[in-house]
């Protein structure tokens, strides 16, 4: 069983609520989705394994069991081109959970006219296949967010 813990601090909502219908649809995965405190600060790792996609908006980490979880900072963030946001890591890095990966500000992509709502998403799971998801409450870095069987 692997344990998905949050990659920031915020409020969870669910990915009902996010704002993108490829997320609330849950069409990559099922999964959670996190409201980030406005103040800059470093997404991290929800678990231990090998960086295999790593864009300034989004990234993927694939566990030692083979699970990969995609953590995407905000809505149609690829529309900023990676500005306001700085890579801490480099794809195919092992990296260990808690560890920083992209350092970023959601204030500044609400600036931007976008969402800062950030889906944390089991890819390739069956939503059977997740247990204990936090849809809702205050959340901090490294809160369990889900399991997955």
């Amino acid at each position: 069983m692997t344990t998905v813990t949050s990659p920031l601090r915020g409020r969870a909502v669910g990915l009902a609520t996010v704002p993108d219908p490829v997320f609330s649809g849950a069409m990559v995965g099922p999964g959670t989705a996190i409201d980030p405190r406005p103040e800059p600060s470093d997404a991290v790792s929800p678990v231990d394994g090998v960086v295999v996609s790593l864009h300034p908006h989004a990234f993927v980490v694939v566990d030692p069991e083979g699970h990969g979880v995609l953590t995407h900072l905000g809505i149609d963030t690829v529309q900023l081109r990676g500005a306001g946001f700085e890579l801490l890591v480099s794809r195919g890095d092992t990296v260990t959970r808690g560890q920083a990966i992209v350092r970023w500000s959601p204030l500044a992509v609400e600036e931007s006219g976008n969402s800062p709502i950030c889906p944390v998403v089991a890819l390739d799971a069956s939503a059977d296949a997740l247990g204990g998801l936090r849809e809702e409450g205050l959340v901090e870095t490294g809160d369990e967010l889900f399991s997955w069987r």
